[in-house]
């Protein structure tokens, strides 16, 4: 009896922590309208505005791929809120190069050219698409994407919205090969050598 007692209550401990646990892996629910900056005293509608992208769309076609974010980072407000947005910018042939979002979904909205995209699923298979003006795509919560401007002539623009304040940004290029694992490590994980894992990690290096 004393046994049967010990699994139920076994079995609750472990549901209460992956319960517990699986809410920790979003942005958590607040008990107030809003979260108003720590030792103010007075909150109005300047809080709520964000008006860092004006502007934005008038400057020159930038040379590299470049992205705005308009995360809690930024913009506060955004504090308990579970959205934010991010605005990118692809020269023509520019790249977004794989990367994650831990904490979020993406939804991708093209407001300018075309792009090439794609995600990676968990049993390694790859979904891509080609969108045009207009079209919108979903990048599910932590899968491994990427965008390409494959127009030789054209940039491209898109705006990208994330259900968390703070979706995360987990660059694969930059966490593999600019994060200090030994090059003996890396050259036998893509079974090549180490001059090669070196030639990678100093083509990272390099500003374009």
């Amino acid at each position: 009896m004393a046994s049967h007692f010990l699994k139920h209550l076994l079995f609750f401990i472990l549901a209460a922590y992956a319960t517990t646990w699986l809410v920790q892996a979003s942005d958590p629910d607040i008990l107030t309208d809003f979260i108003a900056p720590q030792n103010s005293t007075t909150v109005d509608g300047k809080f709520f505005t964000y008006s860092g992208l004006r502007g934005i769309f008038d400057d020159p076609e930038p040379a590299n791929f470049n992205v705005t974010k308009v995360s809690m980072a930024e913009f506060p407000a955004l504090n308990g809120q579970s959205v934010s947005y991010a605005v990118l910018q692809y020269p023509a042939g520019g790249v977004n190069p794989p990367h994650t979002h831990p904490r979020s979904a993406e939804l991708l909205f093209v407001v300018y050219g075309s792009l090439e995209v794609g995600f990676v699923d968990t049993t390694n298979k790859l979904y891509t698409q080609t969108l045009q003006l207009g079209d919108i795509f979903v990048f599910p919560k932590g899968l491994a994407h990427f965008q390409f401007n494959a127009d030789p002539k054209n940039p491209a623009i898109a705006i990208s919205a994330f259900g968390s304040a703070n979706a995360g940004t987990v660059s694969v290029p930059a966490a593999v090969f600019t994060t200090g694992i030994d090059d003996t490590i890396l050259a036998k994980s893509f079974k090549t050598d180490v001059a090669t894992i070196q030639k990678i990690k100093a083509g990272l290096a390099t500003k374009a």
